[in-house]
């Protein structure tokens, strides 16, 4: 603490300044594995929960689940739900596709990032598998099936904000992703070269 005294008022304010530099940096860095966190824990933001294996109870009530698809920019798969919605049983274990297919000459990693509206759904909308979990690689022209087996917790009717919901939305975006590295040597030099 002394040295602090024995500083000019000039080096008090550099030093001050580069400290806020430094924190509002750490913060920045740590803002989104902390929203991340916040989101899984909360299910704010539409974030689902994960489950192991089923609900245990089957409600006679039904919500419609609709499905949707998109793609960041510079993802170049066409990416579509197979289905557009479905009509659900609260506590029923369901399965839905998702189709991705990879129009191009190489191949493509990509990963899936989710939400659900509304977003007082989010904590209820639990998925048990889904492709959105592991990083999906497509070979050139590929075609694939992804399958989300999920269901709406039966707490979804004690819970004040979230009963009464008639619908939910399960969105996916597909963003691309470095390749690993077995098969960033399947690109072509040329293809290399042009990226480069």
């Amino acid at each position: 603490m002394r040295r602090w005294r024995d500083l000019t008022d000039n080096a008090r304010v550099l030093a001050m300044t580069l400290g806020t530099v430094v924190a509002m940096g750490s913060l920045g860095w740590a803002a989104v594995p902390l929203y991340d966190l916040f989101c899984k824990v909360t299910g704010y933001g539409g974030t689902t929960a994960r489950a192991e294996g089923e609900a245990g109870e089957i409600l006679d009530r039904t919500v419609l689940v609709r499905f949707d698809a998109s793609r960041e920019r510079g993802m170049p798969w066409e990416f579509k739900p197979v289905q557009t919605s479905m009509t659900v049983r609260i506590g029923e274990t369901n399965l839905a596709f998702y189709e991705a297919t990879n129009p191009t000459d190489e191949p493509v990693a990509g990963t899936a990032s989710f939400n659900v509206a509304p977003y007082a759904a989010g904590p209820h909308f639990v998925k048990i598998a889904c492709f959105c979990f592991e990083e999906q690689i497509l070979m050139p022209g590929e075609t694939v099936s992804m399958p989300v087996t999920f269901y709406v917790d039966p707490e979804l009717v004690d819970d004040p904000e979230a009963t009464g919901i008639p619908e939910i939305t399960l969105s996916y975006t597909f963003h691309v992703t470095d390749l690993p590295d077995d098969y960033a040597a399947l690109i072509t030099p040329a293809t290399a070269t042009q990226t480069n």
